[in-house]
């Protein structure tokens, strides 16, 4: 294939069998060639941790539309660093992330390991979109997901991404009714773990608890979500509250 194609890497949390993975696969086919590094198993909220006490393995495997990916055994992060710099041929023109099963919006941002896989592209130089569904059943129909996913691409491969930036977007399962612009939550988890005991009657703890939304101004993108369309919010892996920098800075401590 002629170097001059575009290239796009495919990667995700929800492991390398997921019904997500395949979906955006597809999209990303019309837009150039794909290449497919993803865990090898459920890794689902492990945000940006990457792998460092253990070596890093690959395997082959045929994905459901007929793409071979490799999987490793490691973390979204890893996957795509790996990707760049040993598994691909020549350096992707795009990373995308998903499709997640579950929404990454409001505070899911930080935990999320379909997030942290675009935002280590996004690190490595590359324009990175990741893309969820905020339905966990994976059965759920990705139509909506698949559209704002190819919208998003569109969007990037005519505008570009300022530095830093990663796009990250959101959609109810089923037709998309509509894209928007939004801003992260302000969010959080109330969390309870609830004890139990097992067969051999040593404790141990199962977290619970229910997400609290802090702001409820419309262009939020949980608040969006719940009114049944997409969000797309561009999000930074720059963690500097810019907003109190600039006093602080005048301050002797």
């Amino acid at each position: 294939m002629p170097s001059s194609k575009r290239l796009i890497l495919v990667c995700n949390d929800d492991g390398i069998f997921s019904p997500g993975i395949s979906a955006l696969a597809d999209v990303a086919k019309k837009f150039g060639d794909v290449a497919v590094v993803a865990p090898d198993r459920q890794q689902s909220a492990v945000g940006h941790s990457i792998t460092i006490m253990d070596p890093l393995r690959t395997t082959s495997f045929e994905l459901k539309n007929g793409l071979v990916g490799q999987a490793v055994n490691g973390t979204p992060a890893d996957c795509v660093k790996l990707a760049h710099d040993q598994i691909l041929d020549r350096k992707p023109d795009l990373v995308l992330s998903g499709i997640n099963h579950g929404s990454n919006a409001g505070i899911n941002i930080i935990y999320s390991g379909t997030v942290s896989a675009a935002t280590e592209g996004t690190i490595l130089g590359y324009p990175s979109i990741a893309v969820s569904c905020t339905e966990f059943d994976e059965k759920a129909d990705l139509q909506g997901c698949m559209e704002a996913a190819e919208r998003a691409i569109q969007f990037v491969f005519e505008n570009g991404l300022p530095k830093g930036i990663t796009l990250n977007v959101n959609a109810p399962p089923g037709p998309l009714k509509g894209l928007k612009w939004t801003r992260q939550a302000e969010s959080r988890y109330t969390d309870e773990y609830e004890a139990r005991v097992d067969p051999h009657k040593r404790p141990y703890y199962w977290i619970t608890g229910r997400l609290e939304i802090l702001d409820q101004s419309e262009d939020l993108d949980i608040n969006v979500l719940r009114e049944g369309l997409g969000s797309i919010s561009p999000i930074q892996y720059d963690l500097t509250a810019y907003s109190v920098f600039s006093a602080l800075s005048s301050m002797e401590i």
